[in-house]
C-alpha cells in the first residue's frame, strides 16, 4: 500500500508564494494535486504524468501554480505564487497505480494524502 504525505502547507500573504512536497513511499504513475475548501467540494489544481512531460492545470491556477516531479524522490511538487484568498483550502496529494497521464477527475485516482492546510490572508 503506497503512502503518500504532504508538506508545506502555511498561513501566508495574499501575493505571496509557497512550495508544497508530497512524498511516496513506492513506486506511482501519474500525480495530482487536489484543493478543498470549507463547505466545497475536492476540486483539481494540477496534475502531471509519470515521465513528467505532459501536466495540466485548472484555470483557476494557469500561470500562477507549476506542478513537477522528481521520481529519483518520489516526490511530487506544486510552486504557488502569487497567491489569492480564493486559494485557501486544503491541498491533497493523489497519485495512480496504473494511470501515466493524470486524469482531472478524482476518482481515477488510488492513493491519497491527509492534506496540508494553505491558508492565504487578504
Amino acid at each position: 500500500q503506497v503512502q503518500l504525505v504532504e508538506s508545506g502547507g502555511s498561513l501566508v500573504q495574499a501575493g505571496g508564494s509557497l512550495r508544497l512536497s508530497c512524498v511516496s513511499s513506492g513506486r506511482t504513475f501519474a500525480m495530482a494535486w487536489f484543493r478543498q475548501a470549507p463547505g466545497k467540494e475536492r476540486e483539481f489544481v494540477a496534475g502531471i504524468s509519470w515521465s513528467g512531460a505532459s501536466t495540466n492545470y485548472a484555470d483557476s491556477v494557469k500561470g500562477r501554480f507549476t506542478i513537477s516531479r522528481d521520481n529519483a524522490k518520489i516526490t511530487v511538487y506544486l510552486q504557488m505564487n502569487s497567491l489569492k484568498p480564493e486559494d485557501t483550502a486544503v491541498y491533497y496529494c493523489a497519485a495512480c497505480s496504473v494511470l501515466r497521464i493524470a486524469p482531472r477527475e478524482a476518482g481515477p485516482y488510488d492513493y491519497w494524502g491527509q492534506g496540508t492546510q494553505v491558508t492565504v490572508s487578504s
